[in-house]
């Protein structure tokens, strides 16, 4: 199982002075965070896509090539781009740019989003939601197994046969398809044989065993040999020396978060009573002490069959900055070799170096 962190790059204010820290200021703390992954062996930071006021993640290629360049085993890779408001040529472009940087180290976890505002910013026609997403995921498809691309769609002029270039450092970019709950987005996973990326922000992780059961019998139809059928996880996850330092951290983050979320689209608003529920044995939130976060995943693991892949969104904690430092440190160097040690896997990051 590869662990790693996915960050949304949030600005949210202070909820006792109101403060909230410059875009340039956070900016440098996150690249600083990307590092500290690094350092610490964990094996992956995705960065998010968003057009929001909140988040600084409107150019995730951007900040992931930033990334590169400062990096030296981490894999990077979107979280996730929002391909139905893109163009794949430039998405691919993009990827190639930085798999170039980081010598082969770059990913794509693409997704139709979960918020509509790259529609209406880039053009595009929300009605056309689904439509976008499988027509550019076709032609994105194709331009990493091809150097030269015929190909003709309904949303974008047509190629007859150009060059893309730079080619990426890998032989074929991985490609990930990001999903939320929707039975279709799972199935048309395992129809095209891509390594799955789950969102799981709330509720248990084994009510999504069906969705991923459902993913690996298409795949299995379709041809593809069950280890290419990989299962990865996004989930909220934060990391403190005890579950309360660890709750306190993330807490006021989050419920400014969900709160302001929640008011766009009708939801109560978030209580601690809710969030310590999420955080019990039960719910799908990875935060706590070292023990708890390491028995949480293994549990989630358990609960889906076997997972590849678990990212922590830890961006509703971004107000704590030691505290911050501190998950993804203990994140690295205490529960990913204590996760792996129980799965029988080998640590294959040298701390040392």
């Amino acid at each position: 199982m590869e662990i790693g962190i996915d960050s949304f790059a949030a600005t949210i204010p202070d909820p006792d002075t109101g403060r909230t820290v410059s875009a340039t200021e956070r900016m440098k703390a996150l690249l600083a965070e990307v590092e500290t992954a690094d350092r610490v062996g964990l094996d992956v930071f995705g960065i998010g896509e968003h057009h929001r006021s909140e988040f600084l993640d409107s150019a995730p290629a951007v900040i992931l090539a930033a990334a590169a360049a400062l990096t030296k085993r981490i894999r990077l890779t979107s979280a996730v781009t929002v391909l139905s408001a893109a163009d794949p040529v430039r998405v691919f472009q993009d990827f190639a740019t930085i798999d170039l940087i980081s010598a082969g180290r770059a990913e794509i976890v693409v997704g139709r989003g979960s918020f509509g505002e790259a529609y209406p910013l880039f053009g595009f026609a929300m009605q056309d939601y689904d439509a976008l997403f499988a027509e550019k995921l076709d032609l994105l498809l194709k331009l990493r197994d091809d150097v030269e691309v015929t190909w003709r769609g309904r949303f974008r002029h047509p190629l007859s046969g150009q060059g893309v270039f730079p080619r990426p450092h890998q032989e074929k970019i991985p490609i990930w398809l990001g999903v939320g709950g929707t039975p279709q987005s799972f199935a048309r996973a395992g129809k095209l044989g891509l390594p799955l990326m789950v969102a799981i922000i709330g509720g248990s992780f084994d009510r999504f065993r069906p969705l991923v059961d459902l993913y690996r019998e298409e795949g299995r139809r379709a041809g593809y040999a069950p280890e290419a059928l990989k299962v990865g996880v996004h989930a909220m996850g934060f990391v403190g020396d005890t579950d309360l330092a660890a709750r306190n951290a993330f807490f006021p983050g989050w419920a400014h978060m969900f709160t302001e979320i929640g008011r766009e689209r009708g939801w109560s608003r978030a209580t601690r009573a809710q969030f310590d529920a999420m955080c019990g044995p039960g719910g799908a939130f990875l935060i706590g002490s070292p023990e708890t976060v390491r028995d949480k995943i293994l549990a989630a693991n358990e609960a889906l069959g076997g997972l590849s892949r678990i990212t922590f969104q830890m961006s509703s904690a971004m107000l704590e900055t030691q505290a911050m430092q501190r998950s993804i440190e203990l994140l690295g160097t205490e529960v990913a070799p204590e996760v792996k040690a129980a799965l029988g896997q080998a640590i294959e990051h040298d701390l040392a170096d």
